[in-house]
């Protein structure tokens, strides 16, 4: 795949190549998770189709230049699920992919969460959850200021829409009408307590948003042809309404005993549990030959 193609939106793959690269995400994420010796499981699996569609067919970067004026940005909230998201851009070839091989070791760039003074293609270093959608506010507000047209996307968890500083942000992007921020909400229906709606409701998410003046559409978050629709069918940055995608997901989905479970927010497979878990990952995989391979 060329920089120029990455560089504009709308790439055009098949929904077979990312339905690999989604099983690329969740494979990664089992084998760093071993290498550190745990890790968040069920909240990257989660979000690993969204990663899938937005890099490899949506989102308009440079590897070669990570720090183009002009590229969208990416704010990973729920920086949690970082361990999804480094092997993609290690793939794409924002860094070297062998430098994942001592993920949380001492001295590594790559922690549990990510850090965008030490990481490439990073931007936004994450720790507490709650702050992500304040950031990609400000990034937003400097593109128009700036007279860019990139736009910035950020990724939510549900549990997160709890912190109050989500809706100060929500409730400033619609008096701003920002257009150009799209944030992403992962509703993989569980927080680390226990089901959203039973530790604090969330619901209803849509209804919430458009009442703080945001263009909202709610999409099944693991269809590819639900998830592409949503992203081709965003307005361009400017002055309108912010735009919320929420994405219907699977906690820990594609590992059925990890699925809708509360014992795999974090968690470490070994041995015949490990094996078992990668094969029922592996056995989806559908063959494909990247263009550059």
């Amino acid at each position: 795949m060329d920089t120029d193609r990455r560089s504009d939106r709308g790439r055009n793959v098949s929904e077979e190549f990312l339905a690999d690269r989604a099983k690329f995400i969740r494979l990664e994420t089992l084998r760093l998770t071993r290498i550190a010796g745990a890790g968040h499981y069920s909240s990257t699996f989660s979000a690993a189709e969204l990663f899938a569609a937005l890099y490899y067919a949506h989102l308009r970067y440079d590897p070669g230049k990570p720090k183009w004026p002009d590229r969208d940005r990416f704010v990973l909230s729920k920086g949690h699920a970082a361990i999804g998201l480094y092997p993609v851009l290690a793939d794409l070839g924002f860094f070297d992919p062998k430098l994942l091989d001592n993920f949380t070791k001492l001295g590594s760039a790559f922690g549990d969460h990510p850090d965008m003074k030490k990481i490439a293609g990073i931007d936004f270093s994450s720790g507490s959850l709650g702050h992500g959608l304040s950031i990609g506010l400000g990034m937003a507000l400097a593109g128009r200021l700036q007279k860019r047209d990139y736009r910035t996307y950020v990724m939510l968890g549900d549990g997160e829409l709890n912190e109050g500083q989500i809706w100060e942000a929500a409730m400033a992007a619609g008096h701003y009408k920002l257009s150009g921020l799209v944030a992403i909400v992962d509703r993989n229906q569980l927080c680390i307590d226990g089901p959203t709606e039973a530790v604090m409701s969330v619901e209803p998410i849509h209804g919430r948003f458009e009442s703080f003046g945001w263009d909202v559409r709610r999409i099944d978050g693991h269809d590819f042809k639900a998830i592409l629709a949503a992203l081709d069918g965003l307005a361009p940055a400017g002055h309108g309404k912010p735009q919320m995608i929420v994405a219907d997901t699977i906690k820990g989905r594609g590992v059925k005993h990890m699925e809708l479970s509360l014992n795999w927010h974090v968690g470490n497979l070994v041995g015949a549990d490990y094996d078992d878990a990668y094969n029922e990952i592996a056995s989806g995989l559908t063959p494909y030959q990247r263009e550059d391979a």
